[in-house]
């Protein structure tokens, strides 16, 4: 059971990570989240909310993780960009000594 949740865990992520159907799948799990049809039925007090809450909290996470590489990504980019400008304008010379 255990290697089944896992792999559900991964399929989830990977398919999450996957740009082309990234916006499927939070569409789907905003549709999951507010449909009352669920694994866990709602009307369970505690029980009921578990899935929805993991599934939340899953989307949530990824998503940030998702978010924080983008902008992690953009700052190399600009660091490269900067680094590459930079270095145009240097000068190179010979350097003698005057006595």
């Amino acid at each position: 059971m255990n290697s089944q949740i896992k792999s559900l865990y991964d399929w989830y992520r990977n398919t999450l990570r996957n740009p082309k159907y990234r916006w499927y799948v939070i569409l789907g799990t905003l549709v999951y989240l507010i449909s009352p049809i669920d694994l866990l039925p709602d009307i369970f007090p505690i029980v009921g909310q578990v899935d929805d809450l993991m599934l939340l909290t899953l989307l949530l996470s990824e998503l940030s993780q998702i978010v924080y590489g983008y902008f992690q990504e953009r700052q190399a980019k600009a660091k490269v960009a900067s680094q590459s400008k930079d270095t145009s304008k240097t000068v190179e010379a010979e350097v003698t000594q005057v006595n």
